[in-house]
Protein backbone atom coordinates (compact mmCIF):
# COMPACT_ATOMS: atom_id res chain seq x y z
CA UNK A 1 0.00 0.00 0.00
CA UNK A 2 1.10 3.55 -0.68
CA UNK A 3 0.54 4.52 2.94
CA UNK A 4 2.80 1.70 4.14
CA UNK A 5 5.58 2.89 1.83
CA UNK A 6 5.25 6.46 3.08
CA UNK A 7 5.43 5.38 6.72
CA UNK A 8 8.38 3.06 6.08
CA UNK A 9 10.26 5.75 4.21
CA UNK A 10 9.76 8.17 7.10
CA UNK A 11 11.00 5.59 9.58
CA UNK A 12 14.09 4.79 7.52
CA UNK A 13 14.88 8.50 7.12
CA UNK A 14 14.84 9.02 10.89
CA UNK A 15 16.93 5.94 11.66
CA UNK A 16 19.49 6.75 8.96
CA UNK A 17 19.75 10.34 10.16
CA UNK A 18 20.46 9.18 13.70
CA UNK A 19 22.92 6.51 12.52
CA UNK A 20 24.80 9.14 10.53
CA UNK A 21 24.86 11.39 13.58
CA UNK A 22 26.35 8.63 15.74
CA UNK A 23 29.13 8.11 13.20
CA UNK A 24 29.85 11.84 13.24
CA UNK A 25 29.87 11.82 17.05
CA UNK A 26 32.36 8.95 17.16
CA UNK A 27 34.70 10.94 14.91
CA UNK A 28 34.65 13.93 17.29
CA UNK A 29 35.82 12.07 20.42
CA UNK A 30 39.14 13.55 21.45
CA UNK A 31 41.13 14.56 24.49
CA UNK A 32 38.09 16.11 26.12
CA UNK A 33 36.39 12.73 26.22
CA UNK A 34 39.50 11.15 27.74
CA UNK A 35 39.70 13.97 30.27
CA UNK A 36 36.06 13.39 31.23
CA UNK A 37 36.69 9.68 31.79
CA UNK A 38 39.78 10.47 33.86
CA UNK A 39 37.86 12.96 36.01
CA UNK A 40 35.04 10.48 36.61
CA UNK A 41 37.54 7.78 37.58
CA UNK A 42 39.15 10.04 40.15
CA UNK A 43 35.99 11.23 41.86
CA UNK A 44 35.53 10.04 45.42
CA UNK A 45 31.84 10.91 45.49
CA UNK A 46 29.02 10.34 43.06
CA UNK A 47 28.33 11.34 39.49
CA UNK A 48 25.35 13.70 39.40
CA UNK A 49 23.64 13.85 36.00
CA UNK A 50 21.10 16.53 35.15
CA UNK A 51 19.15 17.95 32.23
CA UNK A 52 15.82 19.59 31.47
CA UNK A 53 13.02 18.24 29.30
CA UNK A 54 14.10 15.51 26.86
CA UNK A 55 17.69 15.97 28.03
CA UNK A 56 16.43 15.19 31.52
CA UNK A 57 15.04 11.85 30.36
CA UNK A 58 18.40 11.05 28.77
CA UNK A 59 20.18 12.16 31.95
CA UNK A 60 18.10 9.72 34.02
CA UNK A 61 19.10 6.85 31.76
CA UNK A 62 22.78 7.82 31.81
CA UNK A 63 22.75 8.01 35.62
CA UNK A 64 21.11 4.58 35.78
CA UNK A 65 23.72 3.14 33.41
CA UNK A 66 26.57 4.57 35.49
CA UNK A 67 25.08 3.16 38.70
CA UNK A 68 24.60 -0.31 37.23
CA UNK A 69 28.16 -0.52 35.88
CA UNK A 70 30.13 0.38 38.99
CA UNK A 71 29.99 4.20 39.06
CA UNK A 72 27.79 5.53 41.92
CA UNK A 73 25.43 8.00 40.28
CA UNK A 74 21.99 9.58 40.44
CA UNK A 75 19.84 12.08 38.58
CA UNK A 76 18.99 15.49 40.00
CA UNK A 77 16.18 17.47 38.39
CA UNK A 78 17.36 21.06 37.77
CA UNK A 79 14.04 22.60 38.83
CA UNK A 80 14.02 20.62 42.07
CA UNK A 81 17.67 21.55 42.57
CA UNK A 82 16.66 25.21 42.71
CA UNK A 83 14.22 24.37 45.51
CA UNK A 84 16.54 22.50 47.88
CA UNK A 85 17.99 19.55 45.99
CA UNK A 86 21.24 21.42 45.42
CA UNK A 87 22.02 20.05 48.87
CA UNK A 88 22.48 16.66 47.21
CA UNK A 89 25.66 17.95 45.57
CA UNK A 90 28.87 17.70 47.59
CA UNK A 91 32.44 18.83 46.87
CA UNK A 92 33.47 15.22 46.27
CA UNK A 93 31.00 14.76 43.40
CA UNK A 94 31.25 15.36 39.67
CA UNK A 95 28.30 16.93 37.85
CA UNK A 96 27.36 16.21 34.24
CA UNK A 97 24.82 18.62 32.74
CA UNK A 98 23.13 17.97 29.40
CA UNK A 99 21.63 20.67 27.19
CA UNK A 100 21.57 20.67 23.40
CA UNK A 101 21.61 24.47 23.21
CA UNK A 102 23.71 24.97 26.32
CA UNK A 103 21.45 27.89 27.25
CA UNK A 104 18.61 26.16 29.14
CA UNK A 105 17.64 28.69 31.83
CA UNK A 106 16.55 26.09 34.41
CA UNK A 107 20.17 24.87 34.60
CA UNK A 108 21.59 28.20 35.71
CA UNK A 109 21.34 27.55 39.46
CA UNK A 110 23.08 24.17 39.19
CA UNK A 111 25.88 25.62 37.08
CA UNK A 112 26.33 28.51 39.52
CA UNK A 113 26.36 26.14 42.50
CA UNK A 114 29.12 23.99 41.03
CA UNK A 115 31.20 27.12 40.34
CA UNK A 116 30.64 28.51 43.82
CA UNK A 117 31.66 25.33 45.66
CA UNK A 118 34.33 24.08 43.27
CA UNK A 119 32.41 20.97 42.16
CA UNK A 120 33.83 19.68 38.84
CA UNK A 121 31.40 20.19 35.95
CA UNK A 122 31.25 18.30 32.66
CA UNK A 123 28.99 20.00 30.15
CA UNK A 124 27.43 18.35 27.09
CA UNK A 125 25.97 20.62 24.40
CA UNK A 126 26.15 21.30 20.67
CA UNK A 127 27.52 24.84 20.87
CA UNK A 128 31.07 25.34 22.07
CA UNK A 129 30.37 29.02 22.80
CA UNK A 130 27.27 28.31 24.90
CA UNK A 131 27.04 29.42 28.52
CA UNK A 132 27.05 25.82 29.77
CA UNK A 133 30.21 24.79 27.94
CA UNK A 134 32.00 28.05 28.66
CA UNK A 135 31.38 27.50 32.39
CA UNK A 136 32.30 23.79 32.36
CA UNK A 137 35.61 22.34 33.47
CA UNK A 138 35.36 19.85 30.61
CA UNK A 139 33.24 20.55 27.53
CA UNK A 140 31.92 17.70 25.39
CA UNK A 141 30.67 19.22 22.15
CA UNK A 142 28.05 17.39 20.10
CA UNK A 143 28.17 17.73 16.29
CA UNK A 144 25.70 20.39 15.11
CA UNK A 145 23.34 18.33 12.98
CA UNK A 146 19.69 18.85 12.19
CA UNK A 147 17.03 16.91 14.03
CA UNK A 148 15.44 13.97 12.22
CA UNK A 149 11.99 15.57 12.23
CA UNK A 150 12.92 17.91 9.37
CA UNK A 151 11.61 20.98 11.19
CA UNK A 152 14.50 21.06 13.65
CA UNK A 153 12.27 21.32 16.71
CA UNK A 154 11.80 17.72 17.92
CA UNK A 155 14.76 16.36 19.92
CA UNK A 156 15.75 13.20 18.05
CA UNK A 157 19.26 13.25 16.61
CA UNK A 158 20.54 15.37 19.50
CA UNK A 159 19.11 13.11 22.22
CA UNK A 160 20.37 9.97 20.46
CA UNK A 161 23.89 11.40 20.33
CA UNK A 162 23.72 12.45 23.99
CA UNK A 163 22.53 9.02 25.06
CA UNK A 164 25.29 7.32 23.07
CA UNK A 165 27.89 9.65 24.57
CA UNK A 166 26.66 8.73 28.06
CA UNK A 167 26.91 5.04 27.21
CA UNK A 168 30.44 5.58 25.90
CA UNK A 169 31.50 7.23 29.16
CA UNK A 170 29.91 4.48 31.26
CA UNK A 171 31.49 1.62 29.32
CA UNK A 172 34.91 3.28 29.26
CA UNK A 173 34.71 3.55 33.05
CA UNK A 174 33.44 -0.01 33.39
CA UNK A 175 36.25 -1.46 31.29
CA UNK A 176 38.91 0.50 33.13
CA UNK A 177 37.57 -0.77 36.46
CA UNK A 178 37.41 -4.33 35.08
CA UNK A 179 33.74 -4.55 36.07
CA UNK A 180 32.85 -8.23 35.55
CA UNK A 181 29.55 -9.98 34.79
CA UNK A 182 29.63 -11.17 38.40
CA UNK A 183 29.83 -7.55 39.59
CA UNK A 184 27.00 -6.69 37.22
CA UNK A 185 24.84 -9.41 38.72
CA UNK A 186 25.30 -7.95 42.21
CA UNK A 187 23.34 -4.87 41.16
CA UNK A 188 20.96 -6.76 38.82
CA UNK A 189 19.59 -9.59 40.99
CA UNK A 190 16.11 -9.52 39.50
CA UNK A 191 14.56 -10.61 36.22
CA UNK A 192 16.05 -12.63 33.38
CA UNK A 193 19.35 -10.79 33.51
CA UNK A 194 19.77 -11.59 37.18
CA UNK A 195 19.03 -15.24 36.50
CA UNK A 196 21.57 -15.39 33.68
CA UNK A 197 24.24 -13.95 35.97
CA UNK A 198 23.42 -16.10 39.00
CA UNK A 199 26.38 -17.99 40.42
CA UNK A 200 26.49 -21.66 41.35
CA UNK A 201 26.91 -20.62 44.99
CA UNK A 202 23.58 -18.75 44.80
CA UNK A 203 21.60 -21.86 43.82
CA UNK A 204 23.44 -24.90 45.19
CA UNK A 205 22.45 -27.07 48.16
CA UNK A 206 24.84 -27.18 51.10
CA UNK A 207 25.42 -28.63 54.55
CA UNK A 208 23.20 -31.49 55.66
CA UNK A 209 21.53 -31.59 52.24
CA UNK A 210 24.68 -32.92 50.61
CA UNK A 211 24.66 -36.65 49.68
CA UNK A 212 28.20 -37.43 50.86
CA UNK A 213 29.72 -40.66 52.17
CA UNK A 214 33.23 -41.85 53.01
CA UNK A 215 35.22 -43.89 50.52
CA UNK A 216 35.20 -46.94 52.83
CA UNK A 217 31.45 -46.76 53.49
CA UNK A 218 29.53 -49.99 52.74
CA UNK A 219 27.18 -49.80 49.78
CA UNK A 220 24.20 -50.24 52.08
CA UNK A 221 25.01 -46.83 53.58
CA UNK A 222 25.48 -45.36 50.11
CA UNK A 223 22.05 -46.55 48.96
CA UNK A 224 20.48 -45.11 52.10
CA UNK A 225 22.16 -41.74 51.49
CA UNK A 226 21.05 -41.64 47.86
CA UNK A 227 17.50 -42.41 48.87
CA UNK A 228 17.36 -39.91 51.75
CA UNK A 229 18.95 -36.93 49.97
CA UNK A 230 16.91 -37.27 46.79
CA UNK A 231 19.51 -36.24 44.20
CA UNK A 232 19.96 -39.69 42.69
CA UNK A 233 23.69 -39.51 43.29
CA UNK A 234 26.22 -39.80 46.10
CA UNK A 235 29.56 -38.03 46.40
CA UNK A 236 32.44 -40.04 47.75
CA UNK A 237 34.84 -38.14 49.99
CA UNK A 238 38.49 -39.14 50.13
CA UNK A 239 40.83 -38.97 53.11
CA UNK A 240 41.86 -35.42 52.19
CA UNK A 241 38.27 -34.20 52.15
CA UNK A 242 38.09 -33.74 48.39
CA UNK A 243 35.65 -35.44 46.03
CA UNK A 244 37.19 -38.80 45.13
CA UNK A 245 34.29 -39.97 42.99
CA UNK A 246 30.54 -40.22 42.53
CA UNK A 247 28.04 -43.05 42.46
CA UNK A 248 25.06 -42.75 40.11
CA UNK A 249 22.34 -45.15 39.02
CA UNK A 250 24.63 -46.22 36.17
CA UNK A 251 27.32 -47.29 38.63
CA UNK A 252 24.71 -49.21 40.62
CA UNK A 253 23.55 -51.11 37.52
CA UNK A 254 27.11 -52.00 36.54
CA UNK A 255 27.75 -53.50 39.98
CA UNK A 256 24.31 -55.02 40.58
CA UNK A 257 25.71 -58.50 41.23
CA UNK A 258 26.94 -58.57 44.81
CA UNK A 259 26.41 -54.82 45.16
CA UNK A 260 26.06 -54.87 48.95
CA UNK A 261 29.37 -56.68 49.31
CA UNK A 262 31.28 -53.66 47.98
CA UNK A 263 32.46 -50.37 49.48
CA UNK A 264 31.78 -46.98 47.95
CA UNK A 265 35.33 -46.72 46.61
CA UNK A 266 34.93 -49.98 44.69
CA UNK A 267 31.78 -48.85 42.90
CA UNK A 268 32.34 -45.13 42.34
CA UNK A 269 33.32 -43.38 39.13
CA UNK A 270 36.60 -41.61 39.75
CA UNK A 271 37.60 -38.07 38.72
CA UNK A 272 34.03 -36.79 38.43
CA UNK A 273 33.17 -33.55 36.66
CA UNK A 274 32.69 -30.66 39.09
CA UNK A 275 32.04 -26.93 38.88
CA UNK A 276 33.48 -24.09 40.94
CA UNK A 277 31.13 -22.36 43.37
CA UNK A 278 32.04 -18.98 41.84
CA UNK A 279 31.14 -20.02 38.29
CA UNK A 280 27.99 -18.72 36.63
CA UNK A 281 25.04 -21.09 36.88
CA UNK A 282 24.79 -20.92 33.07
CA UNK A 283 28.20 -22.58 32.92
CA UNK A 284 26.97 -25.39 35.17
CA UNK A 285 23.92 -25.90 32.94
CA UNK A 286 26.18 -26.13 29.88
CA UNK A 287 28.28 -28.80 31.60
CA UNK A 288 25.22 -30.81 32.62
CA UNK A 289 23.79 -30.63 29.09
CA UNK A 290 27.10 -31.68 27.57
CA UNK A 291 27.55 -34.59 30.00
CA UNK A 292 23.86 -35.53 29.93
CA UNK A 293 23.66 -35.44 33.72
CA UNK A 294 21.26 -33.71 36.10
CA UNK A 295 23.55 -32.91 39.05
CA UNK A 296 26.95 -31.37 39.61
CA UNK A 297 28.99 -31.20 42.77
CA UNK A 298 30.46 -27.75 43.40
CA UNK A 299 33.89 -27.22 44.92
CA UNK A 300 35.39 -24.19 46.61
CA UNK A 301 38.86 -22.68 46.26
CA UNK A 302 40.26 -25.44 48.52
CA UNK A 303 38.91 -28.08 46.08
CA UNK A 304 36.67 -29.51 48.80
CA UNK A 305 32.97 -30.14 48.19
CA UNK A 306 30.90 -27.06 49.05
CA UNK A 307 27.56 -27.90 47.48
CA UNK A 308 25.55 -29.73 44.86
CA UNK A 309 23.52 -28.18 42.04
CA UNK A 310 20.55 -29.86 40.35
CA UNK A 311 19.25 -28.87 36.93
CA UNK A 312 15.85 -28.24 38.52
CA UNK A 313 17.41 -25.55 40.73
CA UNK A 314 18.51 -23.75 37.59
CA UNK A 315 15.09 -24.17 35.96
CA UNK A 316 13.32 -22.70 38.97
CA UNK A 317 15.68 -19.72 38.97
CA UNK A 318 15.08 -19.10 35.27
CA UNK A 319 18.69 -19.79 34.26
CA UNK A 320 17.57 -22.04 31.40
Amino acid sequence: MEQDRIFSDAGRRVILAEATALTALADTLDGSFSAAVGLLLQTRGRVIVSGMGKSGHIARKIAATFASTGTPSHFVHPAEASHGDLGMLTPGDVVIILSNSGETPELADMVAYTRRFGIPLIGVASRADSTLLQQSDIALVLPQLGEACGTGVVPTVSTTMTLALGDALAIALMEHRKFTPENFRDVHPGGKLGARLAKVADLMHTGLELPLVAADAPMGDVLLTISQKGFGVAGIIGDDGTLAGVITDGDLRRHMKGLLDHTAAEVMTRNPTVVQTGALAERAVAIMNDRKITCLFATGPDEKVAGILHIHDCLRAGVV
